[in-house]
């Protein structure tokens, strides 16, 4: 059997100490060593195939390199460039990583923060939470770095990554009553997590200041972010009588699901209902019709999110908001009422 290649293995090839190997394979103190050595160690590395023993790390340092991401659906199309993002941002610094998958479940999101905690990951980011969330309590009282991305929780202390929800809604609105619009609808997301409560307040208030007609049969509320539920929220609207011309959704996947759930009843979108979404996760330009929609940030924000968390590695305290800006897409599931 092979020996294992070890760093004094790497150092005498090279004709350096070992630390110096350390700093120089490591992007954190590369630049502490002369490029030139630098070059040597990393050639002398690959040609004797050395891989860095991350127990041996963990266990001088005190750090995994790792950090976990927890997501509450990895078939919603938003979430790979956002994860992308984040290990774009990590992987700069020698970070990485570990992916874990709610399905909307707390008690999965909390079995999830423990076990990645027990294997000393560094950090958490979480896109999963809701706005009270034990599991995220559970962390920093562990002293662990959380970071929350896309939705966030009623704690300041908190450091997120969010959108601007009430300018998109305000800019969705806005776009519907230039069209002539004034019955419209809200497909509202789950009032347990960010996104859904603030979406929905926002439509409230700004249908208010816009003229709409904001009565309560003209919203339902959705118990997850899916196309089913949309689907569900829609015949619902429809069993009660009630009259609209547009539908405003609190995301995409509601949208998909309400535009089928239209067309079975050859209720035509946009000719006989209007219909807008949140997020524009990707294909959504591709379905029939394209979606009219608010589009976030999406590998921005894992960026974003991505830099919070080494920043309190590194021993930031404060916690930091970032809010990123939104815009309308218009396309083609929109249209003027008939004058």
């Amino acid at each position: 059997m092979r020996k294992r290649v070890t760093l004094k293995d790497v150092a005498e090839a090279v004709g350096v100490h070992p630390s110096t190997v350390s700093r120089a394979l490591d992007p954190r103190t590369q630049d502490l060593i002369n490029p030139k050595v630098v070059q040597r160690i990393v050639e002398a590395s690959q040609k004797l195939h050395y891989r860095p023993n991350a127990a041996a790390y963990s266990l001088r340092t005190n750090r995994s390199r790792t950090i976990g991401v927890i997501v509450p659906d990895i078939a919603n199309p938003i979430f790979p460039p956002m994860i992308r993002g984040i290990e774009a941002t990590l992987l700069k610094k020698g970070y990485y990583a570990i992916l874990g998958n709610t399905d909307g479940d707390m008690a999965r999101e909390r079995e999830l923060v423990q076990a990645f905690i027990s294997r000393g990951i560094d950090g958490l980011i979480l896109a999963s939470v809701n706005r009270e969330d034990d599991a995220v309590q559970e962390a920093l009282g562990s002293g662990t770095p959380v970071v929350t991305v896309n939705r966030r929780i009623d704690d300041e202390r908190v450091s997120s990554v969010v959108h601007m929800e009430d300018e998109g809604i305000f800019r969705a609105l806005t776009h519907l009553v230039s069209l002539g619009h004034r019955r419209v609808a809200f497909v509202a997301g789950p009032q347990a997590v960010s996104t859904g409560a603030e979406r929905l307040s926002a439509f409230r208030r700004h249908g208010e200041s816009l003229g709409i007609a904001v009565e309560p049969g003209l919203t339902v509320i959705a118990s997850a972010y899916s196309e089913a539920e949309g689907e569900h929220c829609i015949e619902e609207l429809i069993a009660r009588g009630a009259s609209f011309t547009a539908v405003m959704c609190a995301n995409d996947r509601l949208a998909v699901g309400v535009i089928a759930a239209l067309g079975r009843r050859n209720l035509r979108c946009p000719e006989d209902i209007s219909v807008t979404g949140y997020n524009d996760m990707p294909m959504v330009d591709r379905i029939q019709p394209p979606l009219t929609t608010v589009q976030i940030r999406q590998y921005d924000m894992g960026v974003e999110a991505g830099g919070l968390a080494l920043s309190m590695i590194d021993g930031e305290a404060e916690p930091r908001h970032v809010v990123l800006p939104v815009q309308l897409v218009i396309r083609n599931s929109t249209r003027a009422l008939p004058r």
